[in-house]
């Protein structure tokens, strides 16, 4: 934990500096990655929002992902989470964010998709990537796990 802390008040930092903002679109961490970040002095400089999108209708309404990609890849998919991304830096006009979707357990997974399979993008002004993870544990140790691998990412995306 005293390492993530560390890693997202270089984020801030990095992020303060440049005049850039960071915004967050979560499913299964449900706010945990805007927690952590508000937990920080100074995230006020760079956080412009963040949205907890954890219905199919939520992240349709609010975020703009389509209907037939719900339908055809689902929620937990690297076609949503794509989605995900644009909608919410369009919604917070920012230039970086963080969005998360998955199955955090216990229940709801599928021989397909099975509980601990998590899809975290990361978004900068240069592109946009999709990791398709799979993390173990019970439902808190998976949500922390998709928190602490969305920072880690995003610090190398900003190459800090």
């Amino acid at each position: 934990m005293k390492n993530r802390k560390k890693k997202i008040e270089k984020i801030i930092q990095k992020l303060s500096n440049i005049s850039q903002t960071i915004t967050f679109a979560e499913s299964c961490t449900g706010g945990r990655i805007a927690a952590a970040f508000t937990a920080i002095s100074g995230a006020s400089a760079v956080l412009n929002g963040s949205c907890v999108t954890y219905s199919n209708l939520i992240k349709h309404q609010w975020l703009g992902v389509s209907n037939e990609v719900l339908q055809t890849h689902g929620a937990v998919s690297t076609e949503c989470v794509l989605q995900m991304l644009e909608g919410i830096c369009n919604i917070a006009d920012s230039q970086y964010a963080i969005c998360t979707s998955g199955i955090a357990g216990p229940t709801g997974g599928t021989p397909q998709k099975p509980v601990g399979t998590v899809y975290v993008g990361i978004k900068t002004p240069q592109d946009s990537k999709v990791y398709h993870c799979f993390f173990e544990g019970d439902r808190e140790e998976i949500q922390e796990q998709s928190v602490t691998f969305a920072i880690e990412k995003m610090t190398n995306a900003l190459k800090i």
